[in-house]
């Protein structure tokens, strides 16, 4: 987590909001990183866990992420959670939960809704006030 953190924190110049996210495999090495790039690149798609899934599907070679896993500062949004999905993640840790737009677990639950063809392991909570000081100061500066 901490290296997502660092990922977002240097992202807090850009205009978007600071959450960063890496993947790694199962053997414990990054293999994806990303911050969102909304803004920077006029891409709605551009999430940091996109990034980090694109990334990570790059370097693999593969669309396939099993046995990865996503760390990411942020609760997934819905879109996110999709993505995460269909690569095939198999375990996803968040820092700081998302109240408004939240997948994975407070406002919806799409990565283990009982109806969903893909089961995913979530971790909630992960260095939680850190991750959501990001949030609050850039958000405070709005």
């Amino acid at each position: 987590m901490r290296d997502a953190i660092a990922i977002a924190s240097a992202a807090t110049n850009t205009g978007d909001v600071p959450v960063g996210a890496i993947v790694i495999n199962k053997d414990g090495v990054v293999i994806g990183k990303g911050s969102n790039e909304r803004e920077a690149n006029n891409d709605p798609t551009a999430h940091a866990e996109i990034v980090a899934i694109r990334n990570a599907a790059s370097r693999l070679q593969n669309s396939r992420l099993d046995g990865c896993t996503l760390i990411v500062t942020l609760e997934p949004c819905a879109m996110c959670a999709g993505a995460i999905a269909q690569s095939r993640i198999s375990q996803v840790i968040f820092g700081a939960w998302d109240e408004k737009a939240g997948a994975v677990g407070s406002v919806w639950d799409v990565l283990r809704d009982p109806r969903s063809i893909f089961k995913v392991e979530v971790t909630a909570g992960v260095l939680e006030k850190e991750c959501a000081a990001l949030l609050k100061d850039f958000f405070s500066d709005k």
